[in-house]
């Protein structure tokens, strides 16, 4: 699955395959019968039988669970649609073999939640392991010097600050004139700031290779869950409230 055009994971890191990379092996959409690799499809397992004999469908954004499961490539909208047609719960019997699985209405809600729980743990290991940078001078600094691997800004961060940051991402990478720009990602500063510890995190950018690779995964499902329609409205109801912070500080 690839993520939406407008704001994409920046630099070869999502895009390019390297050499050294574990091909991980693929799976086919349960709705859309399209296949791709586990890195870019979103697994669903079931809860331990209750009572009655019946399992409850959970996320497991960190593909991890124990026993059989089923793998969406679908956007929320739809994922959404084909709840709302029965689709789903048609696919997930015959994914896991069987009838008494019931299928929690908020699904769609839970998936989101736990994509987006994914990126905040993996930002929060990130910065403990000393590859996260913050602050925007600091940032500019390691972008200029080439030494960032991955470059991201809240939703709500202003347009001036993005552009500032994204020119010394592309001196950094000697790639000046591509227009290739650091990742808005589908959270706000508060967001960020309550994954990371630390207030007003309205930029970061990642100087670990390994670590940047993660955390690229991690965003391209999460966009590609959201939907770009869904990025893109996100990012323009905020933009008009970044306006008005933009006098204020950026960290």
């Amino acid at each position: 699955m690839r993520t939406p055009t407008n704001e994409s994971v920046s630099s070869d890191i999502a895009d390019a395959p390297r050499q050294d990379r574990k091909v991980q092996p693929e799976r086919k959409c349960i709705l859309s019968g399209e296949v791709g690799s586990r890195d870019t499809l979103v697994r669903l397992a079931i809860s331990p039988e209750d009572a009655d004999g019946r399992c409850t469908i959970l996320p497991d954004a960190q593909a991890k669970a124990p026993g059989r499961g089923a793998w969406l490539g679908v956007p929320r909208a739809e994922l959404e649609t084909a709840m709302a047609k029965g689709h789903l719960k048609g696919a997930l019997a015959r994914a896991f073999k069987s009838g008494a699985i019931d299928v929690p209405d908020d699904l769609p809600a839970l998936i989101a939640s736990a994509l987006e729980g994914a990126f905040k743990d993996g930002l929060g290991l990130a910065k403990r392991a000393g590859h996260v940078v913050l602050g925007t001078a600091k940032i500019e600094d390691q972008l200029r010097k080439g030494r960032a691997e991955l470059l991201l800004h809240a939703v709500d961060s202003s347009q001036d600050g993005r552009k500032k940051l994204d020119q010394a991402w592309r001196v950094g990478r000697e790639i000046e004139g591509s227009g290739e720009r650091g990742t808005v990602l589908p959270l706000d500063r508060a967001a960020l700031s309550v994954a990371l510890g630390r207030e007003n995190v309205v930029h970061l950018a990642l100087i670990n290779r390994g670590g940047a690779e993660r955390i690229a995964l991690a965003i391209a499902r999460l966009q590609h869950f959201a939907g770009p329609q869904d990025a893109e409205n996100e990012q323009a109801k905020n933009e008009d409230g970044a306006q008005q912070l933009a006098g204020a500080a950026e960290e």
